[in-house]
C-alpha cells in the first residue's frame, strides 16, 4: 500500500515538520558530496551501531559522547534517495496534523524523543551487532503512532497493490497505520535470531510506533474539528 494523500485538512502551517524535511534533505546532499571513502566514515561516526553503544556503557574502546551522540545524529542520515524521499513523504503526510495537536514546540520535543527511543529499541534487539542503523523512520514511526491515536477515522488515499492487481481506496487511519505497524512487527519478529546483515530496521519502527502511542495516549481529547467529516 503506498499512502498518496491524507484527507485531513491541516489547521496550521506545519513549520516544524517542513523544517525537519528540510534538514533531513540539508544533510543528505551533504552525504552526495563525500567520497566513498569519506561517506564512509561519517556514517559510522554518526550511525547508531549497537555494539559501539555497549563498549561505550563498558567503558572501552569508545566514550560515551562516541556511544550515545548517534542516538540523535542517526535519525537525520539516510542510505539513498528511495530511503530519504519514502521517509520524508511519509513525515509530510501524517506529521502536519500531529503538529497541530501538539503544537510546534512540543511536537519537535515528541519526534525527537521517539528517534532516540526507536534507536533504543533497535539497539536492545541487535545487541552486539556492528551494523550502522540509520533513518528518520523510527521517529517517523512516532509520528504514526500519535496519528492513529488522535485521528483514528480519518481517511488515507491510498494504492493499494495485489500482485499485478491495484486500485485507489480511502482508508481509515487505523486500517492503514494498523496494517503497517502489523507488517513491521511481523517483519521484527522473523528477523530476530537471523544471522546479522544489512536491511530495515524494523524494530526502531515498532519501538518508535509504541512509544509515539504512549506519550500521547493521555491526550485523547477531542477538537472542535474533530466533529466534523471530511472528504
Amino acid at each position: 500500500m503506498i499512502p498518496l494523500k491524507n484527507l485531513r485538512p491541516r489547521v496550521h502551517f506545519p513549520y516544524v515538520t517542513l523544517a525537519l524535511i528540510i534538514s533531513n534533505f540539508i544533510i543528505f546532499f551533504y552525504q552526495l558530496t563525500l567520497s566513498r571513502r569519506a561517506l564512509h566514515t561519517f556514517i559510522t561516526t554518526y550511525a547508531l551501531i549497537p555494539a559501539r553503544a555497549q563498549l561505550a556503557l563498558a567503558g572501552t574502546h569508545y566514550t560515551l559522547a562516541q556511544g550515545f551522540v548517534p542516538f540523535f545524529t542517526s535519525m537525520f542520515l539516510h542510505a539513498g534517495w528511495l530511503h530519504i524521499i519514502g521517509n520524508m513523504w511519509f513525515l509530510w503526510l501524517f506529521g502536519p496534523n500531529v503538529e497541530d495537536r501538539l503544537g510546534h514546540t512540543l511536537y519537535l520535543g515528541f519526534y525527537l524523543l521517539c528517534g532516540l527511543g526507536a534507536g533504543t529499541a533497535q539497539t536492545l534487539f541487535s545487541l552486539g551487532s556492528t551494523i550502522p542503523s540509520l533513518g528518520a523512520s523510527g521517529a517517523i514511526a512516532g509520528v504514526l503512532g500519535a496519528y492513529i491515536v488522535f485521528y483514528p477515522s480519518s481517511k488515507i488515499f491510498t494504492l493499494v497493490t495485489l500482485f499485478f492487481w491495484w486500485f485507489f481506496a480511502r482508508l481509515p487511519a487505523v486500517l492503514f497505520i494498523g496494517l503497517w505497524f502489523l507488517v513491521q512487527f511481523l517483519s521484527g519478529v522473523s528477523s530476530l535470531g537471523s544471522a546479522a546483515s544489512g536491511g530495515v530496521a524494523w524494530w526502531a519502527h515498532v519501538g518508535g510506533f509504541l512509544l509515539g502511542m504512549l506519550l500521547v495516549s493521555g491526550m485523547r481529547r477531542k477538537q472542535p474539528y474533530d466533529y466534523y467529516n471530511y472528504s
